[in-house]
């Protein structure tokens, strides 16, 4: 199956499952209770900022509007807290834990590390995301919609490790013939945007949460470029502009653009196939294992009110970008997307990261 054919019929399904609504049971009532919603990532990243927009709009629609705290439990990339999760059970409906594109991957790609089963737990609301790649001020002045410029900058970039979601960026910075030095170990994107605000990386990029909360501001002060997006898909699959920044140029077409970099073949097509598992599907909220479907159904049906909600598209705009949300049996079909990449795309990666950053798999 090419990855345009599985794209257009995972949207689609997606599309057609999140609008299934389940009535939520009268009997679930959260009154009084405090809900911790566990992210397992730094407090200054893209996660962080997408937990913290939903939870109020939760609180207020989940039935007794409980107190909805995100909680961080930061540590090797987001493993720690999904090995954490993966042995929680229900209780009484008061936790709920976040992952992105940095816990699937790991997941993906087989890392030892990895001691958590995402069939285990129950998805209650996906949404994607994108993410814009910047350089400093400097080097900035060098790109003219290509990397051509930038092929002899030694560049340095703070990050979670290379079998986190931070493979796209490292993939793509090397299919355009970039050198890019990876400082891994970082516990979150934010702690690499600061890293950036204090000159010791010179090159960085944020997931569209992270970038519209605090990048964006160096771009307009004049202290960072905008590079690329890594773009959305469109019906049938095709990478178009992100609609939360149209005006930036995607990575295919920075590509297309540099000297020796290919669209085709396949080494575009590892990139792409793990772009599509990291970003239009790339933060979800999970119930733990054994909850009762009254319970699901309840936050299913919370979510799916938030969604609702006539001042959403302008809020979740400003704060997580303009991305498709989905709940429920869509969600489920979302954690489909976001779990499965051809084997090909995954033996190139594996390959890949043995290569270039001695990261053995096994």
């Amino acid at each position: 199956m090419t990855i345009a054919k599985f794209t257009r019929r995972a949207v689609a399904g997606m599309i057609a499952a999140a609008g299934l609504a389940f009535p939520a049971s009268a009997e679930v009532d959260f009154s009084g209770k405090t809900i911790e919603w566990v992210i397992p990532f730094s407090e200054t990243g893209g996660s962080a900022k997408w937990a913290n927009f939903f939870a109020p709009l939760l609180s207020e629609a989940l039935p007794g509007q409980p107190t909805v705290v995100v909680k961080f439990m930061p540590g090797a990339g987001s493993t720690k807290g999904a090995n954490w999760f993966q042995k929680e059970k229900h209780k009484d409906g008061t936790l709920l834990f976040g992952t992105s594109g940095s816990t699937q991957f790991p997941y993906l790609l087989g890392d030892p590390r990895v001691r958590y089963e995402y069939n285990d737990w129950n998805p209650v609301m996906a949404s994607g995301t994108g993410g814009v790649a910047y350089l400093n001020a400097e080097d900035g002045a060098k790109f003219d919609g290509s990397a051509n410029m930038l092929q002899d900058v030694d560049f340095i970039y703070g990050s979670q490790g290379a079998t986190r979601l931070d493979l796209v960026p490292l993939l793509a910075w090397k299919m355009l013939g970039m050198n890019v030095e990876p400082v891994f170990g970082i516990k979150g994107r934010g702690d690499g945007r600061l890293m950036f605000e204090r000159g010791e990386a010179t090159i960085d990029y944020q997931t569209s949460s992270g970038y519209l909360k605090g990048s964006a501001e160096m771009v307009e002060a004049g202290q960072a470029v905008p590079m690329m997006t890594w773009g959305s898909l469109d019906a049938d699959g095709n990478i178009v502009r992100d609609p939360t920044f149209p005006e930036i140029a995607t990575f295919k077409e920075v590509c297309e653009a540099t000297d020796g970099c290919e669209t085709s073949g396949e080494q575009w097509d590892a990139w792409k196939a793990f772009f599509v598992a990291g970003f239009p599907v790339q933060k979800l909220a999970f119930l733990p294992a054994g909850t009762p479907q009254d319970v699901i159904d309840t936050y299913t049906k919370a979510f799916e009110d938030v969604v609702a909600r006539a001042d959403f598209p302008e809020i979740s705009s400003k704060r997580v970008g303009k991305y498709s949300v989905f709940t429920g049996a869509g969600a489920q079909s979302a954690l489909g997307t976001a779990t499965n990449v051809p084997d090909s795309a995954k033996s190139y990666v594996v390959n890949w990261l043995k290569e270039d950053y001695g990261v053995e798999l096994k």
